[in-house]
């Protein structure tokens, strides 16, 4: 039913034709409501250049598969808030702005599968507390993003999707649980959207698509209507490409709610609106203690380390104390210390207990009846055991506690307002690999205390890094100021090659140049959704050696990227995968067509290869 409801509106929105002129790509929440205010846009507008973008990009072109089902009420919910809106009647920042919600939150509007066959017929009688709130604050909740399974791992693959693309690499995942909606953002198939964090799966997507991604204090937000994955360390929250736009969505989402007796912590911690701490120069005078600990020691993981280390000299520059420090027994105290294995089971049931319509009841259910996916069946059974280890268990409730106190002694003691790490120590894993390396999403969930996920660069392969900020309980306000004035100084925000803007409502074409050289020629076809380049290549030369694709500079020749004829043929053809530094190579015109012969055998002839300057995007 879902796919064939998201089939229909994307069929709809093809037959009225190209969307209108209005551009969402990349557009923040205050851009989408200064458009809105002055008639340049209506929310019916929006909500039809958000699905032109998911037609274009999440089932073609790269094909992110971030969308589970698109909402069948979306453009009639718009046309009410344009009608209020011409009433007078205005609910906030959030008024008419289209959002998206991962596929854990019960929704009326939508089915909710958390990401598993077993429930991909279940339909919630009530929206969740986000859920709500979102309404209330006037957004428009255009549909539901993929997740891993039951958010049972952190690369973004299940039984009712398969696997989910990252928009910067789509060879490689968009992290998890919440992939759907890191992938979805990051490609701008919405202003901003929600996820869920149990242990990482906030801030890992959110680093690995140049986001901003906030695990709130523990309590902050309601976890009611949230498919459950440990009710301990669950907690829902956004993730938005821009500081102010997270500030926006936290502050229609969060708060007490009388369904989760937990929130009551929030009550007197809640600043009036998140977006009155964001100061341009908000790191002046801020101290910042980096934990060396948690930058991982493996080759793989100094790229990475090496990006969020000149972002933390930047923030020094940017009048940022940034000291060193140490978490005693760090390592004691994280491990053994996740609750998942002592709650997922019985808090699943829990749930599923409560809807009587859900197809099933237990995690065992969803296991003998195959209904999971074949990469998730080792993890899952292995957190289905016969019966609680109750000492176990206490002695992980411990170490939460012992932990928390350490980590609020470390703050206080060196009068810190936040510290600092990876978000993540390597690039995202490739499609198929479910590891769970590199993650350093433990201490936050350990402690109960938030974590910000923060944009500050690019590795040397064109993915993502995010800096995490932790900091003392209910401090998100602080975590928030620290990052906007990162965010203001660095500007990082840079959007995916693959989901470029649209061109008269649908994806840029391939474009194809001829370069030739005396004695060979050969026909390029750049497909920038891919990355892929394509060339077929013909040679005339007599004593060709060889005819190659080189980078380099218009006064000097640089490193051999391809052979398109070998010695002794007359043709060649093949499709080349560009990566990052080959992508921004071709669109400043770095790339060049040279020939090699016996007469010649240090270059006979070059030229550069030019594209559409238009269509030439990184």
């Amino acid at each position: 039913m879902r796919h064939s409801i998201k089939a229909a509106l994307l069929a709809t929105l093809a037959f009225s034709g190209p969307a209108q002129a209005y551009d969402v790509f990349e557009k923040s929440i205050t851009e989408l409501q200064a458009a809105l205010a002055s008639g340049e846009v209506t929310s019916h507008q929006l909500v039809e250049g958000y699905l032109a973008r998911i037609q274009a990009y999440d089932h073609a072109g790269p094909k992110l598969n971030a969308i589970v089902t698109l909402n069948p009420k979306a453009l009639a919910q718009a046309d009410a808030l344009d009608k209020e809106r011409a009433g007078k009647k205005m609910r906030g920042p959030l008024h008419g702005i289209p959002v998206l919600v991962k596929d854990n939150y019960e929704t009326l509007d939508m089915l909710t599968s958390a990401g598993t066959l077993a429930l991909a017929t279940y339909q919630s009688a009530a929206d969740s507390y986000a859920v709500k709130r979102l309404k209330a604050a006037g957004a428009i909740i255009l549909g539901k993003t993929t997740m891993h399974e039951l958010a049972a791992g952190v690369t973004t693959v299940s039984s009712i999707t398969g696997f989910t693309r990252n928009p910067y690499d789509p060879t490689r995942s968009p992290g998890g649980s919440s992939g759907g909606t890191g992938s979805s953002i990051g490609a701008s198939f919405a202003a901003a959207g929600m996820g869920s964090d149990t242990c990482g799966s906030i801030r890992i997507p959110s680093a690995y698509q140049n986001l901003m991604g906030m695990r709130g204090t523990r309590g902050l937000s309601s976890r009611d209507g949230i498919v459950p994955l440990s009710s301990t360390q669950d907690i829902g929250g956004p993730l938005a490409r821009s500081v102010t736009d997270l500030a926006i969505m936290l502050d229609a989402t969060v708060g007490a709610d009388p369904n989760d007796p937990i929130t009551a912590d929030s009550k007197g911690h809640i600043p009036k609106s998140y977006r009155d701490s964001l100061i341009a120069d908000g790191l002046k005078g801020a101290r910042i203690g980096v934990v060396r600990s948690m930058f991982g020691t493996a080759g793989e993981d100094k790229e990475y380390g090496a990006v969020v280390n000149d972002a933390l000299k930047t923030m020094k520059d940017q009048g940022a104390e940034v000291i060193e420090v140490t978490i005693p027994g760090l390592d004691d105290l994280l491990k053994d210390s996740a609750v998942i294995l002592h709650e997922f089971r019985w808090d699943l049931a829990d749930f599923l207990a409560k809807r009587p319509n859900a197809p099933v009841k237990s995690l065992g259910e969803i296991l003998d009846k195959g209904l999971a996916h074949d990469q998730l069946q080792e993890r899952l059974r292995s957190r289905n055991p016969e019966k609680r280890d109750d000492e176990a268990y206490r002695k992980a409730i411990v170490k939460r506690k012992a932990t928390l106190e350490v980590v609020k002694a470390v703050l206080e003691e060196n009068k810190l307002d936040a510290l600092a790490y990876p978000t993540a120590q390597r690039k995202p894993n490739l499609i198929g690999d479910d590891a769970n390396g590199g993650s350093t999403c433990q201490l936050s969930a350990t402690s109960g205390l938030p974590a910000m996920a923060v944009a500050v660069g690019f590795g040397p392969g064109g993915t993502p890094v995010g800096l995490e900020l932790l900091g003392a309980p209910f401090a998100e306000a602080t975590l928030l100021k620290l990052a906007y004035g990162w965010e203001q100084h660095a500007h990082p925000r840079k959007a995916p090659f693959s989901t470029p803007a649209l061109v008269n409502g649908r994806a840029p074409a391939p474009v194809a140049a001829e370069v030739s050289v005396p004695g060979a020629s050969v026909k390029f076809t750049y497909d920038q959704l891919n990355g892929t380049l394509r060339y077929e290549a013909a040679a005339t030369a007599k004593d060709l050696v060889a005819l190659t694709l080189q980078r380099g500079a218009a006064d000097k020749p640089g490193p051999i990227l391809a052979n398109l004829v070998l010695e002794g043929r007359a043709a060649g053809g093949d499709t080349l995968l560009l990566q990052s530094k080959d992508r921004e190579d071709l669109a400043a015109g770095r790339l060049f067509l040279q020939l090699y012969t016996r007469a010649a055998p240090l270059g006979a002839g070059r030229t550069a290869l030019q594209l559409p300057v238009a269509l030439a995007q990184k």
